[in-house]
């Protein structure tokens, strides 16, 4: 670890614990009041130091970097423990419903609400609008063939999966039909 003035990783961390959101590098170097390259190799030593790279035991947490900046997630290794404190007697759940259309969207990326119909063989207008309004995913364009309202997960949805990018995705899209085959039985949006 870094011997910087005034305990710049305890500091640091003491930032990263009440953030809510990710936070870019350059917002923490500016609220730390240090150089930006000093906080990015604080901030990796720091995730190294959280796997157990650096000699110390691992921990329940991980400092990770996504798209929109670090953030403490919990340990993956950890996961069914966390999923059972954080869903026990939760209400807001997302239903099977919701979590069908989500998956649809986040293989098949920018897609049309006609196009998730066609893929789960129901309407899926009120579903659609509970994702949105949840921030999970979000309209992102217009389908230049049909004018339809192309659909895409957001960085919130990245941000609960756990996931830096799309490409975290596990593989599924191989028992999901291609979207060509999707636009005959489609209706437009």
């Amino acid at each position: 670890m870094h011997s910087l003035p005034g305990g710049a990783p305890a500091a640091l961390e003491a930032v990263l614990m009440v953030a809510d959101a990710p936070v870019p590098a350059d917002r923490l170097a500016a609220a730390l009041d240090l150089p930006l390259d000093e906080v990015k190799d604080l901030l990796h030593e720091l995730a190294a130091e959280y796997r157990g790279e650096l000699g110390g035991r691992s921990r329940g947490f991980e400092l990770r970097q996504n798209a929109d900046g670090w953030r403490v997630y919990s340990s993956v290794a950890h996961a069914d423990a966390v999923g059972r404190f954080v869903l026990d007697g939760q209400s807001a759940k997302l239903s099977q419903a919701a979590l069908e259309t989500l998956a649809v969207i986040a293989y098949r990326q920018p897609v049309t609400r006609g196009q998730v119909s066609a893929v789960r063989g129901v309407n899926v207008d009120g579903v659609v609008r509970t994702l949105l309004t949840r921030g999970l995913i979000a309209e992102i364009g217009q389908d230049p063939t049909t004018g339809a309202v192309l659909f895409g997960t957001t960085g919130y949805f990245l941000e609960r999966m756990g996931f830096s990018s799309l490409d975290e995705l596990p593989p599924l899209a191989p028992h999901l039909p291609d979207l060509d085959a999707l636009d005959q039985f489609a209706a437009d949006d």
